[in-house]
């Protein structure tokens, strides 16, 4: 299994063969530790692109034909691959992503338990019959694959969220195109080969690397049925709007703004670790990362106050081969300088910033500390765009109204948490907070695979979500048949279906 982590330049998996892309133009892969190059990303064409496009649907006859039960018995044997490899997808996570060896893990987890969710596709995809809909007449409902399956996913979770999808769909009886993002594609091509050894066909999942190019080849190409995303708003809308319009089924998630809402009663040192938590972990670079805490009354103080002797304790720096830290790199340096400039911005518009991340690091990774604003109003651009970094910034309210009615004036609504322990409040919060994704003591309330990742507002575009039944559903089309069988030289006495005789 050396091959993803030796190569120079990303190999392509087309029906299932490992290719080396004769490409024009390629994109560099560093190391956010140490800030050097460790391999090249090739960027497909579209003709190249459509290629792969084509090994998926020449393998899609045979492949959803197979029996379901044979299909997941392939995603049974990926699973137990995955646990023989599991160290090795972790310390891939973090060589080339930079989080920490435990964020890492835990991510390979989450991807783990879609493999386990896919698993149990004979029992989610079964369908329904009613005997008897009229006289004589059966009705049922059956759901076949949609067809060749595309998947577009960012870096912040490099081995997470392909596995949102391609277990899924390839069960369902699709076949599938990955185009990892061009910054992390080592743990697409590690997940590819222990995908390979599992017994998937030649042509069921293909892997082709590109920018917008290699994209809207696949949002248009007429053999394409579906596409998955996950991604910045601005460019989830552009997934949504251009799929949809080529006819595609698309769910399409984007990013996100999340609240974390802290209640005078709350246990204040708990509260100060959660938060720190769900806005320093993975260097705040996740969609669920809390980005906005509202401290309602006199909860501000404490929490800024245990905020900035908390996490001004962090240990940052590198993360490759080094499990003595907090908190690791970004994934680049143009990344970390504009994460830090929203702290001048903070400034600029009246916040203060009483924990600074940026400091001194030794050596030349991508390292930036966290850092708190205070005082932030909700006009501020740090209260209203999403930074996807490590800097939390803290608005301070009277009341628990006042901290829903900010909810209801955010673009996005992907989740929000509340620090309490009033169950009215709690309740008052899940009911009416404008955001699909709601926690309780919770810092990070994103769902496991058994449930829907449930953004809302412009953090999701389209209908139905990932994960959980609605992942089945959205690789799946339902087909209805009604069924009669007359028996001979019967007359129908039923005048509907006397009209269709006739």
């Amino acid at each position: 299994m050396s091959t993803a982590t030796t190569l120079d330049v990303v190999p392509q998996l087309s029906g299932g063969e490992w290719q080396r892309l004769d490409a024009e133009r390629h994109t560099d892969v560093f190391n956010p530790s140490t800030g050097k190059l460790i391999a090249r990303t090739p960027l497909a064409t579209a003709e190249q692109t459509a290629a792969v496009i084509e090994a998926a649907a020449k393998a899609l006859p045979a492949w959803r034909e197979t029996p379901v039960v044979e299909r997941a018995r392939v995603m049974f044997r990926y699973r137990m691959l995955m646990e023989q490899h599991f160290e090795e997808l972790a310390a891939l996570v973090t060589r080339e992503h930079g989080k920490t060896l435990a964020e890492a893990r835990a991510e390979v987890n989450r991807g783990v338990e879609m493999v386990e969710f896919a698993a149990g596709m004979p029992s989610l995809i079964m369908g329904s019959t009613l005997p008897n809909i009229a006289t004589g007449v059966d009705a049922e409902v059956v759901r076949h694959p949609v067809g060749v399956c595309a998947g577009i996913t960012p870096y912040n979770f490099p081995n997470m969220v392909p596995l949102w999808m391609f277990p899924v769909a390839i069960t369902c009886g699709n076949t599938f195109v990955l185009k990892p993002s061009e910054k992390v594609p080592l743990s697409t091509v590690l997940l590819g080969e222990l995908l390979l050894e599992a017994g998937v066909p030649p042509g069921v999942f293909n892997i082709v690397h590109g920018d917008k190019e290699c994209v809207d080849t696949l949002l248009t190409h007429p053999k394409v049925a579906a596409i998955s995303f996950v991604g910045s708003t601005p460019i989830a809308k552009y997934i949504y709007e251009t799929g949809t319009a080529n006819g595609k089924r698309v769910q399409s998630a984007g990013g996100a703004k999340n609240h974390l809402i802290i209640m005078p009663d709350a246990d204040m040192d708990q509260t100060v670790k959660q938060l720190a938590a769900s806005a320093y972990g993975c260097a705040g670079q996740r969609c669920m990362a809390g980005s906005l805490a509202v401290a309602v009354g006199r909860a501000g103080d404490e929490v800024v106050g245990g905020l900035v002797d908390f996490a001004g304790k962090f240990r940052v720096g590198p993360s490759d081969g080094n499990e003595q830290v907090d908190m690791g790199p970004v994934i680049r340096d143009e990344h970390r300088r504009r994460v830090a400039e929203y702290l001048d911005i903070a400034k600029s518009e009246g916040a203060t910033v009483p924990l600074d991340g940026r400091r001194d690091f030794a050596g030349d990774g991508f390292l930036l500390g966290p850092s708190v604003i205070d005082q932030v109003k909700p006009g501020m651009r740090v209260a209203k765009e999403e930074i996807f970094g490590p800097v939390l910034s803290v608005a301070r309210v009277d009341s628990l109204d006042e901290a829903l009615a900010m909810g209801d004036d955010c673009d996005y609504g992907n989740g929000a948490v509340i620090f309490t322990r009033s169950g009215y409040a709690a309740r008052q919060f899940k009911q009416h907070f404008n955001a699909g994704m709601i926690g309780i003591n919770v810092g990070v309330p994103a769902p496991m695979a058994w449930f829907p990742f449930t953004g809302w507002n412009r953090s999701f575009f389209g209908d139905l979500h990932i994960q959980g039944v609605e992942g089945m559903q959205f690789y799946t089309r339902q087909k209805v048949t009604l069924t009669r069988w007359p028996q001979e030289n019967e007359s129908y006495q039923d005048p509907v279906w006397k009209g269709r005789q006739n």
